[in-house]
């Protein structure tokens, strides 16, 4: 079994237009959520959300890439092009033949579902462009990402809800550990926030109006966030024989089915996750110093995870930082563990807890240390990064510094 390490991270995000601003935005407990910007956002009950701002596509793609690239792609691209510039890598010859690009997305391209279901049914046309079936099917993003760095090994797109990008990731680690592939692109992206987007999450009854606070017993949802973030993740030999700078390591990965309900979350489903890292990883319990929290905000979710972690750590559980990031750039869907990754990996290299904002209630079912309000300064050696999706379908990811 080889070891895998992160040498390249990229992203953009309602916290910022890359990794340097969002972990910035992070350590100071900035919110990007805030009042949604499209058309007919009046029409909805929820209009606010993490929405990446400032972002101009025409200025950074041409006239023929931009009735390709549905705004989900967009955004993995420009994380992808970060990612592998940190990495340093050049993908050719054996390299690009093995290597390839696994990324997460639930929705895929929902902004171009939008659009043109808008030019069919509100203003009466009858054609549409060429291009929408490969604009907004969801292996776009991997697809365009594969051609853009010459990757012609195993590329695909994983899509089971909120835990899409950790499942890929673990897929793509998987891949690299097992030997298959010396590199591998992987991460995730999202874009729902449009009016049908929105208006369908609407339905489900589980979104806030004005804020997500994770974990305080006044929560009352969760917040719709977009962006990207993407990863290289390599070989451990591979990378220090060129002398590339390591992130940190991923030393294991677990996967889990509730097999009980679509929407509501089960405590043994996500424990079995945990335990199942921790194993996969051979690290103890009290190994572990921090958890990004899959943490959404939501009543029933906040409290299972709790429960969830209470279990598998036992008296140790008094001593994890465990936080939500959601609370800052909401929930990105199956981008959301792309984008929490980079909290983990914060933590590890910079000994900077990313805080849980909006924290104002003690909830006695969530009583664990959920770093209120404020970043904190804390060595921690081993850091797991949860992802609980509807249908039941959990992945979670163990990392180590290096």
């Amino acid at each position: 079994m080889k070891r895998v390490v992160i040498t390249g991270a990229g992203t953009i995000n309602s916290l910022g237009h890359s990794v340097p601003e969002t972990l910035d935005a992070m350590r100071e407990g900035r919110c990007g959520i805030g009042p949604l910007e499209f058309q007919d956002v009046e029409r909805l009950s929820i209009q606010i959300g993490g929405q990446v701002r400032g972002f101009e596509a025409e200025g950074r793609f041409n006239r023929q890439q931009m009735a390709l690239y549905d705004r989900f792609t967009q955004f993995t691209l420009i994380a992808a092009k970060e990612a592998i510039a940190q990495s340093g890598l050049e993908f050719i010859g054996d390299l690009a033949a093995r290597s390839g690009v696994v990324l997460g997305t639930a929705g895929g391209g929902v902004s171009t579902w939008d659009a043109n279901y808008r030019s069919v049914y509100e203003d009466g046309k009858n054609r549409v462009h060429p291009f929408v079936v490969p604009k907004l099917m969801n292996n776009a993003a991997a697809s365009h990402v594969s051609m853009e760095y010459n990757l012609k090994g195993p590329s695909f797109t994983v899509s089971t809800a909120c835990a899409s990008s950790n499942h890929a990731m673990s897929q793509a680690f998987q891949m690299v550990r097992s030997g298959m592939s010396p590199a591998m692109v992987t991460g995730g992206s999202e874009s729902m926030l449009c009016f049908g987007g929105v208006k369908a999450w609407e339905g489900l009854r589980v979104m806030s109006k004005d804020a997500c606070r994770p974990f305080s017993a006044n929560r009352n949802g969760m917040v719709q966030g977009e962006g990207a973030g993407i990863f290289v993740f390599e070989e451990y030999q591979h990378a220090k024989a060129r002398g590339a700078e390591i992130l940190c390591e991923v030393i294991g990965c677990a996967m889990s089915s509730d097999a009980s309900d679509i929407v509501m979350p089960s405590k043994q489903g996500a424990a079995r996750a945990i335990s199942g890292a921790l194993a996969d990883a051979k690290v103890a319990p009290s190994d572990v110093g921090y958890i990004n929290a899959h943490g959404t905000g939501t009543a029933a979710n906040d409290k299972t995870e709790c429960a969830a972690v209470a279990d598998v750590f036992g008296p140790h559980a008094d001593n994890l930082m465990i936080s939500s990031t959601k609370s800052m750039h909401g929930h990105l869907i199956g981008g959301t563990g792309g984008v929490e990754l980079l909290a983990c990996i914060m933590a590890l290299r910079d000994g900077v807890i990313a805080p849980t904002i909006g924290y104002e209630e003690h909830d006695p079912e969530c009583a664990l240390d959920i770093v209120p309000n404020e970043a904190r300064d804390a060595k921690v050696d081993v850091v797991l990064s949860n992802a609980f999706a509807f249908g039941g379908l959990n992945a979670v990811l163990a990392l180590r510094a290096v």
